[in-house]
């Protein structure tokens, strides 16, 4: 529901279905709207990726960043994390079919920022 703003007849205004709570938006924001979040994603989007290769493909961000964020994805049910029976010990991780819905809106925010004045 959205929120509205409603004036008495002694010309008070006061706002009709405020949000109580974090609204969908805003949830969604707190999961997608990390540093980072977005753009490891979309770097799995094409298929699983071992960590390295994650962590070069993200450039500017450190390895600890990339595990935190990769760790809360997990979490979150966005990212599947699987390690592989390989010696060193290799994981991989790949985007879950509840990930992948966010690509949609992903993708049109990329969109929009190349639009962007700079």
């Amino acid at each position: 529901m959205d929120a509205k703003i409603e004036t008495d007849g002694a010309g008070r205004r006061s706002a009709a279905n405020a949000c109580l709570e974090p609204c969908a938006i805003e949830r969604g924001m707190r999961i997608i709207g990390g540093k980072w979040t977005g753009s490891i994603l979309w770097h799995l989007k094409d298929g699983p990726v071992r960590f390295n290769d994650l962590a070069r493909m993200v450039g500017g961000a450190s390895k600890k960043m990339i595990t935190e964020r990769l760790r809360q994805l997990e979490g979150q049910g966005l990212v599947r994390r699987e390690v592989l029976d390989t010696s060193p010990i290799s994981v991989t991780y790949e985007i879950t079919e509840f990930g992948r819905s966010a690509l949609g809106f992903l993708d049109a925010l990329r969109v929009w920022s190349e639009g962007l004045p700079e």
